[in-house]
């Protein structure tokens, strides 16, 4: 949820999002086309369609000669799944995003976080994850994904219900669409373990035929593991998994598969080419996007967090932050506000209903909520064949300051959402101060560094040896070799 998003803001983010769903099922395309098959006309289209709304879900692209070299690594790659004839048929992009994701969707648009770009070690584990996004989109395992989960989801089903021709193009059918079946939920959908195979065996193949060495997809694994299991112990038991990690499960089993299948190979690395061209790269929060850290959401700008239920998923965009689960959907944001906190929950209700669907609800109820004045109100929406319940809670953080989440929930289920309706607060300048900029600066030990030296130097205030070790896919046992070049993660030099 970037900064500038607030003064600029032109329309409610839920009534103003393209629809991305599809009517049925079957329409899916690539659903029912034989693995390896070129992209055809309707997947270049859906791509297209869904390329705006991805990058401006997992925090806009980063351009640059970081971006540039990113591209050129993953144009190189994905030309070997046979899915294009040229590097220009892939659109490769560089998210400005602290997840440690990567995805890819039909039509050859790949995408990979920064943070996930700073955990690597060298250009082949960079094609590594890259080649893997790759196979699932040449495997159509993202298109049969999506078709199975708008077949099992009741929000599916709810979504184009909403989106009939009763609804029309209004801005709740949209929302109904959103939650049919929206670009970042594709791209959050777990693959099953057969899939993940099956991706890692052909990435393997593409990384042989573009002269990298094949035994970087085990060693990349390797690293996710490592990364999952610390974060997993920093951030608690009920701590969410990184995103690649939750959407590609258990990594730490691949591994062995990954160097079976590698084995006998060689190929190019390219450490040192790697490492000069990410020096510098952001890593760890933009706090002018405001944090996700596990289920809660802090924005040190604005001096606000809140917390997501437990099993919901929250995704930082740049005009909004998204809130997803099996049960519901929810998004918070802001609008231009007149001091008059009723009127503005009345016109959001009015800009989800659209102009063709009178959406407003029956009472709104004033609270406070940690001390924040807030006012709000359910609708109902009846098709005639399901029915949903949307939900608009805004909070007055000053006269000319509001934010609101706008949710869309199966009908007599908005309580999945009270607890983070009421875990909106305001946070002190002590709290918002810790967020601080961060980024990667690649370093060459000296005679007298040791891992303990070098970790001190980390800008965290716990865990930085084993930040450090991760970082650099070490052991608490390697030993640091004068000339040898590593990484840490400082405080933002600019």
């Amino acid at each position: 949820m970037a900064l500038r998003i607030f003064s600029q803001i032109k329309s409610y983010t839920l009534a103003g999002a393209a629809s991305l769903a599809l009517a049925a099922c079957s329409t899916v395309p690539g659903a029912n086309i034989a693995p390896g098959t070129p992209i055809t006309p309707a997947e270049a289209q859906q791509g297209a369609e869904y390329h705006p709304q991805l990058v401006n879900e997992f925090g806009g692209e980063i351009e640059g000669l970081q971006a540039d070299y990113v591209r050129q690594i993953g144009q190189n790659i994905s030309v070997q799944s046979g899915l294009g004839n040229a590097r220009s048929d892939f659109r490769v992009t560089l998210l400005n995003s602290d997840a440690n994701n990567a995805f890819a969707v039909p039509g050859g648009y790949v995408y990979i976080t920064r943070d996930l770009v700073g955990l690597m070690e060298n250009e082949a584990e960079l094609a590594a994850v890259l080649a893997h996004e790759v196979a699932h989109v040449a495997a159509r395992h993202s298109a049969r994904r999506q078709a199975t989960a708008q077949r099992n989801s009741i929000l599916g089903v709810l979504g184009q219900v909403l989106s009939s021709a009763v609804l029309g193009n209004s801005g709740l059918g949209q929302l109904g669409q959103r939650i049919a079946s929206t670009a970042p939920q594709l791209a959050t959908l777990s693959y099953s373990r057969e899939q993940e195979l099956e991706a890692d065996r052909l990435g393997i193949e593409y990384l042989r035929q573009a002269g990298y060495d094949p035994s970087a997809m085990a060693t990349l694994l390797a690293k996710l593991a490592a990364q999952n299991t610390l974060d997993a112990r920093l951030q608690g038991k009920d701590a969410t998994m990184p995103e690649w990690a939750s959407t590609h499960p258990d990594p730490a089993s691949r591994v062995q598969v990954a160097q079976r299948l590698a084995q006998g190979g060689t190929g190019l690395i390219n450490r040192d080419t790697f490492l000069a061209r990410i020096d510098g790269l952001t890593y760890g929060p933009d706090p002018q996007q405001g944090v996700v850290d596990g289920f809660t959401f802090i924005h040190p700008v604005y001096r606000f967090a809140f917390q997501a239920p437990q099993g919901y998923f929250i995704v930082n965009g740049r005009s909004a932050v998204s809130v997803n689960g099996d049960n519901g959907q929810a998004q918070f944001s802001s609008a231009p506000y007149s001091g008059n906190l009723e009127n503005y929950v009345r016109q959001v209700f009015q800009a989800v209903g659209g102009n063709q669907t009178q959406l407003a609800p029956q009472t709104l109820q004033r609270t406070t909520v940690n001390g924040i004045p807030a006012i709000y109100g359910v609708a109902r929406a009846n098709t005639g064949q399901q029915q949903a319940d949307v939900v608009v809670f805004a909070y007055e953080f000053s006269n000319n300051q509001a934010f609101h989440f706008a949710a869309i929930t199966p009908a007599g289920q908005t309580g999945v959402f009270n607890s983070m309706f009421n875990s909106v607060r305001r946070i002190s300048a002590n709290e918002a101060a810790q967020v601080i900029e961060r980024e990667i600066e690649v370093v060459t030990v000296g005679p007298r560094d040791t891992i303990q030296s070098l970790a001190s130097r980390m800008a965290y205030s716990t865990a930085q040896v084993e930040r450090f070790l991760v970082l650099n896919g070490m052991t608490a046992n390697d030993r640091l070799v004068p000339g040898q070049k590593v990484k840490i993660v400082v405080r933002a030099r600019r």
